[in-house]
């Protein structure tokens, strides 16, 4: 009985499962209302705060404006007790908002040039940069699960939407298919799970009879991101 209470008192305690959120504005919830944070816009409609509620620990760091290399400081949320990591990232590595102010602002030719370089950047130095970024995840929860969520596509062909012009949203889908590909394939190099929510949102785009996503609003950094249904949306995703 002594050997039995012994072994007892050193196994080590059960882990409780921590569900830690990085990621960008579309991770936080920005365009979805109900700040719980200002000034890195996490809603409480968010993905992560709808997924969070299956968990005792709970850590929601995802801010408005991250890049993969301010995400760093996001990692540092990650403790060994760590068994599930959320993330989505990348967006503003090329230039988010400077690609729909350009095209928002400006005629086609500028759009689709704006657009084009993004599209540059994210084949030629977004892959490295993604890279760098999950590793230094799994060196900080090598155990936990990492999930990789993409972007969708800002709008529902054929949607008759006079936001922008055809030549516009289409320029700005393909730039969403090209980032959804690298990203995949970053995931995949990583070990994790890639979750593409393009096809969830096919028919809810901007301008669309049921849109997931806002069109231009104020205040300006919740446009083109997804409203509270486009993140309720992300959650199934993440959960089905």
């Amino acid at each position: 009985m002594a050997g039995v209470l012994a072994i007892a008192l050193m196994a080590p305690a059960p882990i409780v499962p921590e569900y830690v959120a990085l990621g960008d504005s579309y991770a936080s919830g920005a365009g979805a209302g109900s700040y719980v944070d200002g000034s890195c816009r996490r809603s409480s409609n968010a993905y992560p705060a709808l997924r969070g509620k299956d968990f005792l620990s709970f850590r929601f760091v995802a801010c408005t404006g991250a890049t993969t290399k301010s995400v760093t400081s996001q990692v540092k949320a990650i403790t060994p007790a760590t068994t599930l990591v959320t993330i989505t990232i990348g967006g503003n590595d090329l230039g988010f908002v400077d690609v729909m102010t350009t095209c928002t602002l400006n005629g086609d030719r500028s759009c689709e040039k704006r657009v084009a370089k993004a599209r540059g950047f994210t084949r030629d130095q977004l892959p490295a940069r993604l890279d760098a970024t999950y590793a230094a995840i799994r060196n900080a929860a090598p155990r936990a699960e990492l999930v990789v969520l993409g972007y969708p596509r800002l709008f529902t062909p054929n949607d008759k939407c006079r936001t922008l012009s055809k030549r516009k949203r289409q320029a700005l889908n393909d730039a969403a298919d090209e980032l959804s590909e690298v990203t995949a394939a970053a995931a995949k190099r990583a070990g994790a799970r890639y979750v593409d929510v393009r096809e969830a949102f096919a028919d809810h785009g901007v301008c669309s009879g049921e849109p997931w996503i806002n069109a231009l609003v104020s205040p300006t950094q919740d446009s083109y991101h997804p409203a509270k249904a486009g993140q309720f949306a992300y959650f199934e995703a993440l959960t089905g």
